[in-house]
């Protein structure tokens, strides 16, 4: 019941038939009921999918309208998903930042307030961009219409009255828009209706064929959907877990969702993915297995064939208010998240704040791409940032103790470095800068890489080359410890490890350091290779 009013809204803001966004919670969310791993996971239509899917298909020139382009894309996505899951890259969402995804989820949460601002009270906003079309809303307040904004706020008052009260909590959008459709029936209110956009078979989906020709249009939009959908759906796994303790699979949901998707597009769906807030009121009403969702949708499928003739009578302005509504709880429970990057750093409050710009003023694919670079070059700032060398010493009791490294190597010495970093590209300047010179005669540096990756930058490999052989012309010499296998391999095949020592990473945490401190003072003892 609860998708009968969010499906149709999500689908009217999006400009696609409303029927588009109930036929979404029938066949894709018994497909990817009976096969997720998420098992509570309710796949189905959501607003950021729609948006981006309306986005996508304008970008492309398609026309929204046409059953044909809403299913090729619906497939193509379900394509894509299915890629990304059966090669098991899950990971690929890990690049997005929380800081862009935040943004991303406030601008999607306007874009759903300003796209219903027309049919809560009557007034069509200007404006070349979100943010513009909301100011000209407000400032335009004595030219909306009076009938369509009272209905508007009798559906939000209706609404909060009715979570009020904690068992009509998970069913008040549904409350509210019966209310209020009733009542507006019965003052015969002088507003648009649904039937007055589209018209609501009462009948089970049937058998839409793609149109192939526009698939080549789509396929870079049909990625972006589907990260769109994965990264919503990735959030769900970690707020629902699986009753029966069993693991969740972030590339078998990938895969489920792509089954919906691929399956659904023939049968009148939009795009879907796992949507939380469905997710939320099933697990609120009691689910526990799978088939909670699987019924869902027979049930949804029951109710359109029965009472379909019915939603066709609800006005739109109830639909405004109840999105208006969704739009502002989005909003709100994203404060938390506002606060916490904010308060994180004055990187990620630029990402954040950048990303929320583009998804109110450019196409969502774009926006999309946008908050993708803009993670990968948060990640490196950050990185490059923290990087450092640090100095090992040892103490009178025998400890190794860490502090600032030495601007210079002098004497006979042994000197102890370790490497704080994941071996980027961007760190090096900073460790080389770092790198104590050497000035004195068969001076040894030991450098602990127990933590570099298997495969390190070029960058790092350079710069150990160079320092090895700054080293080698004073007579001394570079010796790495806690060298895992991989990095060894590295070492081996690009001729790196001909310029230094290499002492093996072992199960002791320190055991290759003391190991490569013993060759460095015996290398010191003896005659000069």
């Amino acid at each position: 019941m609860f998708s009968i009013p969010e499906g149709m809204a999500y689908a009217s803001i999006a400009g696609f038939n409303p029927v588009a966004g109930l036929f979404a919670g029938v066949v894709p969310t018994i497909a990817g009921s009976l096969t997720g791993r998420t098992v509570l996971m309710v796949t189905t239509l959501t607003s950021a999918i729609a948006l981006t899917s309306q986005s996508v298909l304008k970008d492309a020139g398609l026309d929204p309208a046409d059953a044909g382009n809403v299913a090729a894309l619906a497939v193509l996505t379900g394509v894509v998903m299915l890629l990304l899951g059966l090669l098991r890259l899950g990971s690929v969402l890990s690049f997005v930042s929380n800081a862009v995804m935040v943004g991303f989820a406030t601008g999607i949460a306007l874009q759903i307030i300003t796209g219903v601002l027309k049919d809560a009270t009557g007034y069509t906003p200007q404006g070349h961009n979100k943010l513009r079309q909301l100011g000209d809303w407000i400032w335009h307040i004595g030219d909306w219409q009076p009938t369509a904004t009272l209905v508007a706020a009798g559906t939000v008052a209706v609404w909060a009255a009715a979570r009020a009260f904690r068992r009509l909590k998970p069913v008040a959008l549904l409350i509210a828009m019966v209310v209020v459709s009733v009542a507006a029936e019965l003052a015969d209110a002088d507003v648009e209706r649904v039937a007055d956009i589209a018209a609501i078979p009462s009948a089970l989906p049937h058998v839409t064929a793609p149109d192939w020709g526009a698939m080549p249009h789509l396929l870079g939009g049909a990625v972006s959907v589907a990260l769109v959908a994965l990264a919503q759906a990735a959030s769900i796994a970690p707020t629902v877990p699986n009753p029966d303790g069993s693991k969740s699979s972030v590339d078998a949901d990938f895969t489920s969702q792509g089954l919906a998707n691929a399956v659904g597009g023939f049968f009148q769906s939009l795009p879907v993915g796992g949507s939380l807030s469905r997710t939320g009121v099933a697990v609120d009403a009691g689910a526990r297995t799978r088939w909670a969702g699987v019924f869902s949708g027979i049930s949804l499928a029951l109710v359109v064939v029965l009472f379909g003739g019915l939603a066709e009578r609800i006005p739109m302005p109830v639909i405004g208010g109840l999105i208006l509504v969704v739009g502002g709880e989005l909003v709100w429970g994203k404060r938390g998240d506002i606060l916490l990057v904010l308060r994180t750093s004055w990187l990620s409050s630029a990402a954040m704040a950048a990303t929320f710009a583009a998804t109110t003023q450019l196409p969502l694919q774009q926006a999309i791409i946008l908050g993708a670079v803009l993670s990968l070059l948060l990640y490196c700032a950050q990185a490059a940032r923290q990087a450092r060398l640090i100095g090992l010493t040892r103490d009178a009791d025998g400890f190794w103790t860490a502090g600032r490294p030495p601007e210079r190597i002098t004497g006979d010495s042994v000197t102890v470095l370790a490497y704080d970093g994941v071996s980027l590209f961007a760190e090096m300047p900073r460790i080389d800068a770092d790198w104590p010179e050497a000035s004195g005669e068969r001076n040894v540096v030991v450098l602990v890489l127990r933590m570099v990756p298997d495969v390190p930058s070029s960058q790092m490999l350079k710069l150990l080359r160079r320092r090895a052989d700054d080293l080698g012309a004073h007579g001394g010499r570079l010796i790495l410890a806690g060298v895992e296998p991989g990095l060894a391999e590295v070492l081996r095949s690009t001729g790196t490890g001909r310029h230094l020592g290499i002492v093996p990473a072992g199960a002791r945490l320190f055991g290759s350091l003391e190991e490569a401190v013993a060759l460095a003072n015996a290398w010191q003892a003896g005659p000069r290779d």
